[in-house]
């Protein structure tokens, strides 16, 4: 057989065993006999060399990465250890109740802290939401205190004597375990501890203030009431048992008490099948009160984190969207183009305290409400100045709402939100 002929099978045979990419391919030619098998041959005198040569350089990429897979999974490993521990210890805050808006207006990295851009350690924020707790609890003894000077009784005055005992012992408590930090004493095991004991004793104040405080309900007018959200939480919170009717315009008014920082979080949120921010009012983090209607958003000139009552108002009508916004009785700003044209849907829920992810729920701990809410009405209609003042002033003249009036028989409430005697009104006059 002539050599160029002999030449052309071998490479053929070559590229017949050699499927799997080795790399380069090399042509051999070598003699043979006439009636032997050329194939074999071939790789007998070439092609066992260039499987030898691929098959330890695929071993030696096998081995490379196989140490490139083992050091991932060590990486790997070392992350969800690290991820591990950081959700103990966000399970650990949200469940002491930590101050840090369920879908509000979600802005990016809103996955974050938003409202926490604090300094202090997760323990030291959790001793100073519960130190406001003790202040909360201590304004609520000095109302039962005056009740009971009105309505002499030996038994109220025992259990308030009692309550009040107890309340100087938690102080010295959380005293002693800010002073235990500022040293740099305290553990995370200690800080748990710490937190759970003293959050038994706070539920356990919570629980008799409440029982002590039905027993004024029966002798006050039914719209003499606040709610009381003393942490920052996604269960406490209110439920308007009424829905909205369609509205065209709208006032809604409120009395509202908050020292809560950054952002008060959310009065009351309403929201209807596909909408969850159909109207909401709320303070988030450092950005000033915003209100969203059908997710259209203004800002607001409201500042009441000073831990004193202030009544506000915000007017709406659909047309050209215009708005106005009272705080005290002055009217302090004013815009338009906020959703005009857009009627607010009925049908929805009104929640306060809380801001809805979902109808009815998605409550988020950082948006929610801390502080003290009363007198929530509204109107499906603009009020006038004269009729803000009136209600600012807690003047006789003084309106209740025509949508939804201030009732304790048209609230709900939930996880530890309380009803008790409404004081700003009290205070003015």
């Amino acid at each position: 057989m002539p050599a160029g002929r002999t030449c052309a099978l071998l490479a053929l045979c070559l590229l017949g065993s050699a499927a799997p990419d080795f790399g380069p391919t090399r042509f051999i030619c070598t003699s043979v006999p006439v009636d032997a098998d050329m194939c074999g041959a071939a790789v007998a005198a070439g092609g066992a060399e260039e499987l030898r040569s691929s098959v330890l350089q695929l071993r030696e990429t096998v081995l490379q990465q196989k140490e490139t897979i083992l050091s991932q999974k060590e990486t790997i490993r070392e992350l969800t250890a690290k991820l591990s521990r950081c959700e103990s210890q966000s399970t650990l805050d949200a469940g002491a109740g930590e101050a840090r808006p369920g879908g509000g207006r979600k802005q990016p990295g809103s996955g974050k802290n938003t409202m926490g851009d604090l300094s202090r350690t997760p323990a030291a924020e959790t001793l100073s939401q519960l130190g406001q707790t003790l202040q909360s609890l201590k304004t609520r003894l000095e109302n039962l205190e005056q009740y009971s000077r009105l309505n002499s009784s030996s038994q109220t005055n025992s259990l308030k004597d009692l309550l009040q005992s107890k309340i100087d012992d938690l102080e010295r408590q959380v005293l002693s375990r800010v002073n235990t930090l500022e040293e740099g004493k305290g553990g995370p095991k200690n800080d748990t501890e710490e937190r759970v004991k003293i959050e038994s004793a706070l539920t356990s104040l919570h629980q008799r203030i409440s029982e002590l405080e039905k027993g004024q309900k029966d002798n006050r007018p039914g719209d003499k009431f606040q709610l009381t959200f003393p942490l920052r939480t996604n269960y406490m919170y209110a439920k308007v048992k009424k829905s909205l009717p369609e509205m065209y315009a709208f006032t809604v008014c409120m009395w509202l008490k908050s020292s809560a920082a950054p952002g008060v979080g959310t009065p009351f949120s309403y929201a209807v099948p596909g909408q969850a921010n159909e109207l909401v009012l709320i303070e988030w983090g450092n950005n000033p009160m915003e209100i969203l209607i059908n997710d259209k958003v203004a800002k607001l000139p409201f500042v009441i984190s000073d831990g004193k009552w202030h009544h506000i108002c915000v007017t709406w009508t659909t047309r050209d969207g215009v708005w106005e916004a009272y705080q005290d009785g002055t009217q302090g700003g004013s815009g338009e183009n906020l959703a005009p044209y857009h009627p607010i849907k009925p049908q929805g829920v009104l929640v306060l305290g809380q801001e809805q992810d979902t109808l009815g729920g998605g409550f988020d701990a950082t948006q929610a409400f801390v502080g003290e809410l009363a007198h929530f009405n509204i109107w499906d209609r603009k009020l006038t100045p004269g009729e803000v003042y009136n209600l600012a002033t807690c003047s006789a003249k003084a309106l209740s709402g025509n949508v939804i009036a201030w009732a304790e028989s048209h609230i709900e409430i939930y996880g530890g939100a309380t009803k008790w005697t409404f004081e700003a009104c009290r205070q003015i006059n």
